[in-house]
Parts: structure tokens; sequence; C-alpha cells
């Protein structure tokens, strides 16, 4: 299910920029540790640190697994374009997808591509049968393009300085 927006983007000072930027870094960090990087007491580190939960700055906290290690070392980004804007497969296409375990990331975009699926599976053969198992023979998919990644370097998500 996608995250909802807020309304307006949420104010951020200096110190709730400090905790970001600091769980960011490593979001197993102690309370006091957090507090004694962003300069503060270890009460306030918690009390703004809950605050930015509830404020919907921070989402949650996530293990980051090494998908080799897990053996899922192909990975793949799948454009898929629909072949019918049927609300109902596409609420069905949009709700099975994402739940599929190969699928790390959905992506609703625009252009001549509807979705783009980011995906890891074991080998190319995987890849192929996961993209005929799930994709070729959905009703609602009208046509795919696989590219496969060959690296992978994340990009910073924290707030922009300001």
């Amino acid at each position: 299910m996608p995250a909802s927006l807020p309304a307006a983007p949420v104010p951020l000072d200096a110190v709730d920029r400090s905790i970001i930027a600091e769980l960011l870094a490593d979001a197993r960090i102690s309370n006091a540790a957090l507090a004694q990087r962003a300069g503060i007491a270890p009460s306030t580190a918690l009390l703004r640190t809950r605050q930015l939960v509830e404020r919907g700055v921070i989402e949650g906290y996530h293990a980051e697994l090494s998908l080799p290690a897990i053996g899922r070392s192909v990975q793949a980004l799948i454009a898929v374009k629909l072949r019918v804007h049927d609300r109902d497969k596409i609420d069905r296409f949009t709700g099975k997808a994402p739940r599929l375990p190969e699928v790390l990331s959905m992506f609703h975009v625009s252009g001549g591509t509807d979705y783009l699926l980011h995906v890891a599976v074991a080998s190319t053969e995987a890849l192929r049968d996961w993209v005929l198992d799930h994709l070729a023979t959905d009703e609602a998919v009208g046509h795919t393009e696989t590219t496969l990644v060959f690296s992978h370097v994340k990009g910073q998500s924290g707030p922009l300085e300001g």
C-alpha cells in the first residue's frame, strides 16, 4: 500500500535534521549515543524521535539484507505496460505485484510505462520464469521490458539541508 503524503512538508529544525542523519547512518544507534551525537539530553532525543515518528517523518526502521547472501543475486528493473486501464484489473495487479516475495519495490510512473518493478531472484533463468509466471500470464499486463541491474548505489534519503 502506498504511503500517504502529508498535506504540506513537515518543518524540521537543526535537531530534527541531526537525529534523522544519525538514524539514517545507523537505525540501531542507542538513544544515549543518538543524544550525544545530536548534542541533546537523552530524554530530549527520545521525545524528538517519537515526535518525528508521530509527525510522519520517520515511517519505520528496517533491516537491510545482502541479496546475494540470501540467494537473490540477480536484480532487474521490469517496465510493465498494462493492456487495459480497467480499475478492477489495475487494483488486482497493484494489490498482487508488490506482495510477491521477489519484488523489492514497485513504482507507478508516467510515460509509456505504467509500472516499474525492482525484483531480485536467484538466476537469470529464475528471472525468465518469474516474468513468464507472474507477468506474461497476467491478463492486465500488455507488455514488459526487463533490464538487468549490474550494480545499485543508494542515494541519500534524508532531508535537504535548509
